[in-house]
């Protein structure tokens, strides 16, 4: 007999009677607050199109690399799980899924999948070999029909804005279809904005970064390269995104080190980056310049940096020579802030105009750095618990070591950063519940009156987001 699948309400919350009952009463309050998702990797076509999602192998397991780093651990073949292999029947990926769902016990992402089998799609039953095909088929008939096409789960789950993230050289066609759509009385109005991730033309060991420059320049008209024509072409190619709706940039550098060198040198150093006979070191000090160049060009049009450093990309040279990047294959690594961010800093820290939203994969890092930068400087906030840290403990820990030093107002909320649509509502329900949870403690211990609870939790889940991201 298959076991049931039950989702406890009280699911996260603390244990304390007098606690979780406190908790329950604050997540109660914010739990249908409308969906704010600022940072993310979903794909604007399926907005544009609204094409039915296909099955469940399509929607929960391909795109999502949580899932299938998890079973590639365990030696299932990505190509089995149709990675990177549209030729996999589909079913069968799944029953490979189904066959493994207990490698993924007490993780986060076994908490997302289970709230979308049970809430998404009414399913009654934990997933496993005997009820794999009836997952399959449940989920796969419910996503022919109109009710499970991406515009109407977007509205059905409240999401009031979802930021998808672009290189300068996408045309960005998919975003300028939804704005027309948005635009035409009677049309959709999902609220779908792209961001500025600039990582292939700025990174010099970023694969094919020579050929990204000279697909820069068509784009652009601008000589990129050439100095001042490839600053230009980045501030054309911002205001394009910012009339798609962008309000923030991205960057996903291996470190967060930042440089201000005078102009001759940073042309020197393009000029070398640009030639192919580079040092590493070289790569990474144009990277740091080009921090600077972006904070520069941030105080200009407005938008938000985030800067995500400290992943360790493609470990597995095999997967990604087989597979491509984002499978599962980066790793966290050590990160250092305090010297790294001080040039541009002691540029840019003061201006209140500017905002940072800073990232780490390095806990250590919390309180010993980031907090006191974010507590200090008029440009930085921190990004929440992120990547390897989206999960219930992993938000906890950040809540307990950033708060005494920078509060809450010097973070953002919280960002699902997700390929997987449907894990959107999932991972802001942990959220909501983790946090409505610590705020429970601080009020049990006479450290926050109830009513300056109910506010922080609104703020935590809506308000902050919405302000630190400009949305």
């Amino acid at each position: 007999m298959p076991r049931p699948l039950n989702l406890h309400p009280d699911r996260l919350l603390p244990t304390d009677p007098a606690t979780r009952s406190l908790a329950r009463e604050l997540y109660q309050s914010v739990a249908t607050l409308p969906i704010v998702s600022p940072h993310g990797h979903t794909d604007p076509s399926w907005f544009a199109g609204n094409a039915p999602f296909g099955n469940a192998t399509q929607l929960l397991l391909v795109p999502d690399h949580y899932v299938f780093r998890m079973l590639y651990s365990q030696g299932v073949p990505m190509e089995a799980l149709g990675v990177r292999n549209p030729q996999v029947d589909p079913r069968e990926a799944w029953r490979l899924l189904a066959h493994n769902y207990h490698l993924f016990r007490a993780t986060p992402s076994r908490m997302w999948l289970d709230w979308v089998f049970a809430e998404a799609f009414g399913i009654d039953v934990q997933l496993g070999a005997d009820t794999a095909d009836h997952y399959y088929d449940t989920i796969t008939e419910k996503l022919a029909t109109e009710a499970f096409r991406p515009r109407a789960l977007f509205d059905r789950y409240c999401i009031e804005v979802i930021a998808t993230t672009e290189s300068p050289l996408d045309s960005l066609e998919h975003h300028a279809s939804l704005k027309a759509e948005n635009a035409r009385p009677g049309g959709w109005q999902g609220k779908v904005v792209t961001a500025y991730r600039p990582d292939p033309v700025i990174d010099p060991e970023f694969e094919g970064f020579r050929e990204n420059l000279v697909r820069f320049t068509e784009i652009t008209g601008e000589d990129c390269l050439d100095w001042s024509g490839y600053l230009a072409a980045h501030r054309q190619r911002r205001r394009f995104f910012a009339q798609m709706g962008a309000t923030s940039t991205d960057h996903g550098h291996p470190t967060p080190r930042t440089a201000d060198l005078p102009r001759a040198e940073a042309q020197a150093l393009f000029a070398k980056v640009t030639s192919g006979t580079f040092t590493p070191e070289d790569a990474e000090l144009f990277r740091a310049q080009m921090l600077t160049e972006m904070a520069a060009m941030s105080l200009e049009d407005g938008l938000v940096m985030q800067i995500h450093p400290g992943a360790f990309r493609n470990h597995n040279a095999r997967v990604f020579e087989r597979f491509g990047r984002d499978k599962g294959a980066d790793v966290p690594s050590r990160t250092e802030y305090v010297a790294n961010l001080k040039p541009l800093l002691d540029k840019y820290g003061n201006e209140a105009a500017l905002s940072i939203i800073l990232f780490t994969l390095d806990e250590s890092t919390y309180a010993r750095e980031l907090a006191p930068l974010a507590g200090h400087y008029p440009c930085l906030k921190l990004g929440p618990a992120w990547w390897f840290h989206d999960s219930p403990e992993g938000m906890r820990r950040f809540r307990r070591m950033t708060t005494e030093t920078a509060g809450f107002y010097n973070t953002v909320g919280f960002n699902d950063d997700t390929r997987a649509f449907l894990s959107i509502p999932a991972r802001h329900d942990v959220a909501r519940r983790v946090d409505c949870g610590f705020l429970a403690e601080l009020v049990i211990e006479h450290r926050l009156e109830d009513w300056e609870a109910a506010e922080v939790a609104q703020d935590l889940a809506y308000n902050l987001v919405k302000k630190a991201y400009r949305l």
